[in-house]
């Protein structure tokens, strides 16, 4: 399985011919990112805010079948049950060697029957940045309690890019015991790798 950080919140997942793209952003909603421009077989969007449901800027094909088996996890924008900012839906995709799981804007924390379902990922999107979603310290408690094999760290911002009220990679990689930036925006995934507890931190497609 191919995972590709595009930007922000957005990624391309690919296996056997299929392709996903996971909360593309609409033109203009994230600064410093360039314009979302891809074609895919599917788009899922884990709630309704343009840094994350922009569908229009994914061109989508048919004639593919898919590999993957989705299922859906219903959380919270907030830790207010939604009341703040409304619902977020994490994202499982298992292509039947690995299993993926895309956290959305997850802004509450899990309860015991969700972790239970969230446990034995391959990898693991969490977003880190705090303020509109869970902050670095909570996204490592997630992390230790869910044990994925690898940790993608979004949602935060470095000089080039991200919105300002977020924090950025560094508080999260700190409370990491592996973390590994990566010069590339590509990670690639297989049933054979045994990871445990790793953090790889992609560098966007789109940045400018």
């Amino acid at each position: 399985m191919k995972i590709t950080w595009i930007g922000h919140s957005c990624f391309k997942i690919e296996s056997k011919g299929y392709t996903v793209i996971m909360d593309p952003y609409e033109d203009g909603s994230v600064d410093g990112l360039k314009p979302v421009r891809e074609e895919a077989d599917l788009v899922l969007c884990s709630h309704e805010h343009r840094d994350h449901n922009g569908r229009s800027c994914v061109a989508l094909r048919e004639g593919h079948p898919s590999p993957f088996a989705i299922e859906k996890i219903a959380t919270y924008h907030d830790d207010e049950k939604g009341t703040k900012r409304g619902p977020n839906t994490i994202h499982i995709l298992d292509d039947g060697e690995c299993r993926v799981a895309h956290f959305g804007d997850l802004g509450c924390a899990l309860t015991p029957e969700q972790a239970d379902r969230l446990r034995d990922l391959d990898a693991a999107l969490i977003p880190v940045g705090g303020f509109f979603t869970i902050d670095a310290g909570q996204a490592r408690k997630l992390a230790e309690e869910i044990r994925p094999g690898i940790v993608v760290p979004m949602h935060y911002r470095n000089g080039n890019f991200g919105f300002e009220v977020l924090g950025t990679v560094d508080a999260y990689t700190a409370l990491c015991p592996q973390a590994q930036l990566s010069a590339g925006s590509v990670l690639e995934i297989s049933k054979d790798q045994k990871e445990k507890d790793r953090t790889v931190v992609l560098t966007p497609q789109n940045a400018m």
